[in-house]
């Protein structure tokens, strides 16, 4: 009887040890959003990530030509009309190259927690993502990372340094 409860317990144990290295069958969905790890200099200046986008020197070149960063006001992800006209002009040089694509960043400023930080950066990332995309461009052609108060453009916790942090920045 001993013999057979060893057995049981070997088994027990075994079953256990497999489906710990094994793990779960079921696998969540994951986001396509990218998000910064902790740890990046805030001194660093322009995009460089794991995410890659090859785009031809003329796109690049043209995209050089136009404004780069969107701004939102306070824990908002609205599109104002001053970044809808900078989003425009992106929309347009996105729509007449088909197969160049860009990364939104998105990013905030200090306050509040990373984690909420990190989603609001999202938000905004994403919301500038949609706005191109309803003016024409291929969603797929566009990558969105978050941020969050990890890398801001001005140091300082001034309502102007702020208001410069509170952004979603596009790179070609």
């Amino acid at each position: 009887m001993s013999t057979r409860i060893s057995n049981i317990a070997v088994l027990a144990l075994l079953s256990g040890a497999i489906a710990v290295t094994t793990g779960c069958a079921t696998k969540r969905a994951t986001s396509e959003v990218v998000v910064a790890p902790l740890g990046v200099p805030s001194a660093q200046v322009g995009y460089n990530s794991a995410v890659v986008i090859d785009n031809p020197n003329a796109i690049i070149t043209n995209a050089e030509t136009l404004q780069a960063v969107v701004y939102f006001g306070f824990d908002s992800s609205e599109i104002t009309p001053q970044a809808a006209s900078i989003l425009n002009q992106h929309a347009n040089l996105l729509s007449s190259n088909p197969a160049a694509g860009v990364i939104i960043a998105g990013h905030t400023d200090e306050r509040g927690s990373r984690e909420y930080n990190i989603a609001l950066g999202e938000r905004r990332a994403q919301a500038a993502r949609n706005y191109l995309a309803a003016q024409g461009v291929n969603v797929n052609n566009i990558q969105v990372i978050s941020y969050g108060e990890e890398r801001p453009a001005v140091n300082g916790n001034s309502e102007e340094a702020y208001a410069q942090n509170r952004r979603a920045e596009l790179a070609y």
